[in-house]
């Protein structure tokens, strides 16, 4: 897994929530190995794109 993603502390302003659901798309991105599900698929790509917001 890429080391690039880290945690940032002291962020201002906040994150708005664009920024955050791009940074949860890229996450599942690099953690499917995968730029564009297949369209099987992309329900459950979306899922988890869901899944890493609510994490936050």
């Amino acid at each position: 897994m890429c080391r690039n993603i880290r945690p940032l502390f002291h962020f201002e302003p906040p994150a708005t929530e664009d920024e955050i659901q791009a940074a949860a798309l890229q996450f599942v991105r690099k953690v499917a190995g995968q730029t564009k599900p297949a369209r099987d698929n992309e329900a459950a790509f979306m899922e988890a794109v869901d899944a890493a917001m609510r994490t936050r």
